[in-house]
């Protein structure tokens, strides 16, 4: 029996305050109820007028610092610019605050020192507070004084009020917890940010022919092949068996295309094999991914003649002239498929591409990402370790990104999201990054945001309508083995607007009607989910704050298929705990058959006379006897959701060798005799997997064989058989023959013998394809 994981690395009930009261009794809902309410006193520096010119030049570059006790930040200097308005919020955590009174100071910005323009001063006792949605807090002139209290020259307009991180101010503003770091850049890579990743498509080229190609070399047998090319993906067809100027491929090339499609372009390229590695473009046409068809449905798309253009070095230019070459091609934009960009295990979207074609949404999943704690230090900092902590969610097309908290292992983010669910039988995915653009960290050479660990949660073990608060550990496998980097408290809730909706769906297929009608092989698959991951990671990579490759690929499981010994024993263990059952009847029946307790056997030769006198009511009593079992353990149903499990992935038993080979890169960057050693073992385990292999199959041959005459005599004896074996059974009643076999089965151990029965050694004897391999 497998042993629980320790108590450290277990899921936690949690019953925090939410929304200012307990997640237990508080069914009202409304914004931010689901995360704990964080008080923020929120300073909206509009513009300034008036003000007087410091420096010798006669000009001012002024800029404005707010300070609140230990905590200040500043706008930008506005340089040579006769407007004097900045508009930006600035956002303190009246937890962290150390004094009563709010400055905000004009300064005009000089090389060597900044002069004191005026200020202005504010008692946070008399600062009125906002709730939404309420409307914003409207802007004030305020005269400012100097270092004296006098009145000096210039005016001020600005907005104070007290919030929580529910105002809309919120995502956009300078946070006190960014104190220090004045940088664009970094403040840009510590805001939250929500993302909706690119729609994709299937753009399906199928190549048919060409007509009236043109050889440069016409003693030259052609070989002539197509080339497609859609920005950075590449195919190409196999080369054309007619070998004539009129080639005919008949071949459909796949490609993952995302919109907006103004500026892509498809470029088919005809191309002959002159040499090795020597190609020559025959012809080639530009395709603008607009002007292509959009299929939605089952209907064909009509093939069209494309014209081939060739670049022809007339004088010192180069011009493409048309000529009578052409491609007959038909092409499409397929919308009624869904790209695969999740891993097939863990998908998140099951809609198909095209927006036509989707169905209303069936609920609403709310997630609050509380906070972490206990976080290991992913990076040092003035000679210690420090974390700068964000959080990614990722559902269906949309993806949020929680504000970086700095240098802090019990960082808090209070932030709630919310999402359409089309499907309950999806996947969100939720990761934990270390922040590495802060501290320069973009200009020192761009090092990858750490993982520090990463959950999904399935929403079909959802119950609707109820708050889920629960703590998860965070878990990354090192070469060490796994490792615990802390823990992550999230509050969950699933609202679903019909159950009879939602009960209606668990009878559609899972996948959209293309994927049946014209299904997709698994090396294709395969490949366009590879091309959709670049794509989404591109595209999000270029959003501001970016997010980065290194992050959507960890969340996209990029790495699902990749070979691992720790996942295949995993795999393994879950395949006899899957079946365990059949084993277990069969440790159970085995000592019935040899009356080792002769009370039970004698009941179970009781029941199964009933059985056999009453065939009719079989079903029936494995349908009651179902039911009451599911209803019985409804009382052990689980209590809480299902999180990483090191047991069951067998991270904490694996050998560190195991784990530097699942960790290595693609191809492997060891010395070759590490790859050798591995290689070896690879072949000992692979071939005990080929013995299996090769043993179900013998057993499978041996029965065709009895069809097939490849043993004449076996085969004699089974013809002989089978129609004595009809007129017995014909003869006597079924139920008499299933009688007198359950009485054989269970006969006791006096009647039987050592040796194994007359259909055994028959069956053992009959030949397999064994003999015909080499």
């Amino acid at each position: 029996m497998q042993r629980p994981p320790p108590e450290d690395f277990l899921l936690k009930e949690t019953n925090p305050h939410l929304g200012g009261g307990k997640v237990t009794g508080d069914k009202h809902k409304s914004a931010y109820d689901l995360v704990q309410h964080m008080p923020y006193l929120y300073v909206r520096v509009v513009k300034a007028r008036d003000l007087p010119e410091k420096d010798v030049s006669r000009t001012c570059d002024p800029y404005v610092e707010v300070n609140l006790g230990n905590c200040k930040g500043s706008t930008p200097d506005l340089k040579k610019k006769s407007d004097r308005k900045w508009n930006q919020v600035f956002a303190f955590s009246k937890e962290r605050l150390q004094s009563s009174e709010l400055q905000v100071t004009v300064k005009d910005k000089n090389f060597l020192e900044d002069d004191f323009i005026g200020r202005v001063l504010f008692d946070l006792n008399k600062v009125p507070s906002r709730v939404p949605p309420d409307s914003p807090v409207a802007p004030k002139w305020y005269d400012m004084v100097d270092k004296n209290g006098e009145k000096a020259k210039g005016e001020l307009k600005l907005a104070l009020w007290t919030g929580t991180q529910a105002d809309e101010a919120f995502p956009e503003a300078w946070k006190s917890e960014a104190a220090g770091f004045g940088e664009s850049y970094c403040l840009a890579s510590m805001r939250s940010k929500v993302y909706l990743h690119p729609k994709l498509w299937y753009l399906r080229v199928s190549v048919i022919e060409a007509q009236d190609l043109q050889l440069s070399d016409e003693g030259w047998f052609p070989v002539f092949f197509v080339r497609a090319t859609l920005g950075n993906q590449q195919m190409i067809t196999s080369v054309s068996q007619s070998r004539t100027i009129n080639p005919k491929w008949n071949e459909d090339l796949m490609f993952v295309a995302a919109e907006p499609f103004e500026d892509q372009d498809l470029i088919l390229s005809v191309e002959n094999r002159v040499a090795i590695k020597n190609d020559e473009v025959v012809g080639k046409c530009t395709i603008p991914l607009q002007s292509i068809d959009r299929r939605l449905d089952n209907k064909p798309v009509n093939p069209e003649w494309n014209n081939l253009q060739k670049n022809v070095i007339a004088g010192e230019e180069q011009k493409e002239t048309i000529f009578s070459s052409r491609i007959h091609i038909m092409i499409c934009l397929e919308g009624g498929y869904h790209v695969l960009d999740d891993s097939p295990q863990y998908m998140s979207d099951l809609r198909p591409a095209a927006k036509q074609l989707w169905k209303p949404s069936i609920g609403v999943l709310e997630l609050g990402i509380l906070y972490a704690r206990g976080l290991m230090p992913m990076k040092a900092k003035d000679g210690r370790g420090t974390t700068d902590a964000y959080c990614v969610a990722k559902y269906g097309h949309k993806w949020v990104r929680t504000r970086t908290i700095i240098d802090s292992f019990t960082p808090r983010w209070n932030e709630q999201y919310t999402w359409e669910v089309c499907d309950p039988c999806t996947v969100i995915t939720i990761g934990v990054f270390d922040n590495r653009d802060l501290h320069g960290g973009d200009k020192a050479g761009g090092a990858n945001d750490s993982r520090i660990g990463k959950l999904r949660i399935r929403l079909s073990n959802l119950e609707m309508d109820r708050v889920y608060s629960q703590s998860y550990p965070l878990f990354v496998l090192h070469p060490s083995g796994v490792k615990k980097m802390g823990e992550i408290h999230l509050v969950v809730r699933f609202t679903c607007f019909s159950l009879l909706s939602m009960m209606h769906m668990y009878s559609h297929p899972l996948l959209p009607t293309m994927h049946y009608l014209h299904p997709l092989t698994v090396s294709q698959l395969d490949k366009l989910r590879h091309q959709a991951t670049q794509i989404v990671s591109m595209r999000l990579s270029r959003a501001e704050p970016p997010l980065r490759k290194e992050v959507v690929e960890y969340m996209l499981d990029v790495d699902w298929n990749k070979w691992s010994l720790r996942k295949s024993k995993a795999n393994f263990f879950r395949l006899m705990a899957a079946y365990g059952w059949l084993i277990a009847v069969g440790k159970w029946f085995d000592p019935i058959c040899y009356w080792k307790n002769p009370i039970i056997t004698l009941l179970i030769h009781v029941l199964f006379i009933v059985l056999v006198r009453y065939p009719e009511d079989i079903l029936s009593i494995i349908f009651l006897c179902t039911f009451l079992i599911v209803v019985w353990r409804y009382r052990w149903r689980p209590s809480h959701l299902a999180h990483m499990d090191i047991r069951l992935s067998r991270a904490d038993s694996a050998h560190p060798d195991e784990l530097h080979e699942e960790l290595d890169t693609f191809p492997s960057s060891q010395p070759s005799e590490i790859v050798r050693m591995r290689y070896d073992r690879l072949r000992s385990i692979a071939g005990r997997i080929q013995t299996v292999v090769g043993d179900l199959a013998t057993q499978a041959e041996k029965l065709q064989s009895l069809l097939s005459w490849r043993d004449p005599r076996a085969t004699a004896l089974f013809v002989i058989l089978c129609p004595v074996g009809a007129i017995i059974l014909f003869v006597i009643p079924f139920q008499v023959v299933a009688l007198l076999a359950g009485f054989y089965l269970l006969r006791h151990p006096r009647f039987r013998k050592k040796l194994p029965s007359v259909l055994t050694n028959f069956f053992k004897r009959l030949p397999a394809h064994t003999d015909c391999m080499l």
